[in-house]
This record gives structure tokens, C-alpha cells and sequence, in this order.
């Protein structure tokens, strides 16, 4: 009798030791779809900065009288050069602070969850060394900032 009770504390142990593994890795994938959901918000955000750029660097050589267009909400608007190129800085300006903000919440989002990683001692398949990602990562953080 004393064994039964012994067997049935072992499998709810190992049950709940189950369970709370599966929340580890849950979790850890959850910051992984982040990291990758913010990668992709950050190339789309990086490829409005080059239009920007380059629609700036346009203007800047156009008389300021020059009739432009631009798309305001879908739909087309008659402006000129002096009213457009202010509004295309404000905006260029915005989306870098806002490029900078994100790379920094996708740095530590990698970083939360390489400490998952290592804490848990989570690996891949093939998983040999660990560390790279997190190096090659950091050194391209640095020079984002500077």
C-alpha cells in the first residue's frame, strides 16, 4: 500500500515536472516569434527610411514653387515642395527614433531569451555552441548606435 502512494507521488511529480517544461519552451518560443515578428517590422521600417531618404535628396535639388504629389490616406495630394519636404524630414526623423526603439526591444527580447536558453538549458537539435548568435547580435547592436 505504502508503495502505491509512492508510485502515484512519482508520476503526479513527473506530470507536473512535464508541465512545467512545456511552459519553459512555450514561453521561449513566445520570445522567439517576438524577436521574429520585430525583425520583420524593422527591414520594413529600414526600407520606408531609404524611400524617405531618397525622396528627401530629390527635393532638395527641385525649386520649392515646384508642384509634388503625395499620397495622404490614399489618396492623392496636389502639394508643392516647401509644404511637402518638412513634413518627409518630420516623418524620417520620427522613423529612425522609432527604428532605434525597436532594435533596442529586439536586443533585449535576444537577450531575455538567450538567458531562458542558457537557464533552462534549452538547445536545438545540432545545437553545439550557443554563444555566436548572441555575439554576432550584440556586435551589430553597437554599431546601430552609434
Amino acid at each position: 500500500m505504502a508503495t502505491d502512494i509512492g508510485k502515484k507521488q512519482v508520476k503526479t511529480a513527473s506530470k507536473n515536472a512535464s508541465k512545467a517544461n512545456e511552459e519553459i519552451i512555450q514561453g521561449f518560443q513566445r520570445l522567439r516569434t517576438e524577436q521574429r515578428q520585430l525583425a520583420s517590422k524593422l527591414s520594413e521600417l529600414e526600407m520606408d527610411l531609404n524611400e524617405h531618404k531618397l525622396v528627401i535628396e530629390t527635393l532638395q535639388n527641385v525649386d520649392a514653387d515646384r508642384k509634388c504629389f503625395r499620397m495622404v490616406g490614399g489618396v492623392l495630394v496636389e502639394r508643392t515642395v516647401k509644404e511637402v519636404l518638412p513634413a518627409l524630414t518630420t516623418n524620417r526623423d520620427q522613423a529612425i527614433l522609432l527604428y532605434h526603439i525597436w532594435s533596442y526591444i529586439m536586443f533585449n527580447t535576444f537577450k531575455i531569451a538567450n538567458q531562458e536558453k542558457f537557464k533552462n538549458n534549452l538547445k536545438k537539435k545540432g545545437d553545439m555552441n550557443t554563444n555566436h548568435g548572441y555575439f554576432r547580435f550584440s556586435c551589430l547592436f553597437k554599431y546601430i548606435f552609434i
